[in-house]
């Protein structure tokens, strides 16, 4: 789905309040007669007021509840589809998205029609979080790598929530610190170290983000991200797969031997790793 329909879609969930419920779902019903009874439970728990969305998000569980009810009451779970643009550089930033799971790209493109990948967002963090800092421009694309779900918010509503409560501002703070810190390690890796090094941090990274071995991406994909001619990815990682490390098949790679590629990998992928780990602890949820 288009960036403008996802964000037309997350508003259409958010926009309703405990005092005009029902008007929000008789437009749901009048749309779509079909998911009446489904949206009615998904809006209203069993005592009336709106239920708050499961969240495995690791930087909104690291709110105190009574932070997070401030912002759960406005979340609404929407699907990431692979190719869709959550945000577009330069451009007004519309949704603030919190994924559970799946994975984000960061992306600059260049004026010669070139693009690379600065960074990338899992359920550690968010994307359009700089509008709790009062930036309503993004500074780079965010586009879905990996199909998943996140929670989602109107960039107006988060900004306004931001605005009234320290803690939720002090949390978009921290994951502006987490996200600059990542951008410069990974200029630096895309910029010092050699494809093999960067190829296995990329591989380890984007792993870690989705909870699983196997990546959806072809090796020219990887190529665009990395910054370098697909036939280099095409070498290099033909070299892993005769180690044993991967196995590539239509459009799919397979870790197959992590600690090996850990050994392949450069140390930037242990630097981010602890930076994200500092700012955004695992196992730290408080709602």
């Amino acid at each position: 789905m288009p960036r403008l329909e996802r964000a037309a879609e997350c508003e259409l969930k958010i926009r309703a309040s405990d005092r005009n419920w029902p008007t929000a779902l008789l437009v749901i019903y009048l749309t779509d007669r079909a998911s009446f009874l489904t949206q009615h439970h998904r809006l209203r728990s069993k005592r009336g007021s709106w239920a708050v969305p499961k969240n495995r998000n690791r930087l909104l569980a690291s709110l105190k509840p009574d932070d997070f009810s401030l912002l759960g009451r406005y979340l609404r779970e929407v699907a990431l589809k692979q190719g869709t643009l959550l945000e577009e550089r330069g451009e007004r930033v519309d949704a603030v998205h919190f994924p559970q799971t799946g994975m984000v790209s960061l992306i600059v493109e260049m004026p010669e029609d070139g693009s690379i990948e600065v960074g990338t967002v899992g359920r550690e963090g968010g994307v359009g979080l700089t509008v709790g800092l009062g930036s309503r421009i993004a500074s780079v694309s965010a586009l879905v790598q990996v199909s998943g779900t996140s929670l989602c918010i109107s960039a107006s509503r988060f900004r306004t929530v931001a605005t009234r409560n320290q803690h939720i501002h002090d949390m978009s703070i921290r994951y502006a610190e987490l996200q600059i810190g990542q951008i410069q390690q990974t200029a630096a890796c895309n910029a010092l170290h050699d494809v093999p090094s960067r190829l296995s941090r990329w591989l380890l990274q984007t792993s870690d983000k989705i909870e699983g071995n196997k990546i959806p991406f072809t090796r020219e994909f990887l190529g665009k991200m990395l910054g370098v001619q697909r036939g280099t990815v095409s070498v290099v990682a033909a070299k892993f797969e005769t180690e044993g490390l991967i196995h590539t098949h239509r459009g799919q790679i397979e870790l197959l031997d992590k600690k090996g590629l850990e050994k392949q990998a450069c140390s930037c992928y242990q630097l981010i790793d602890r930076h994200i780990d500092r700012l955004v602890p695992k196992g730290s949820s408080r709602n």
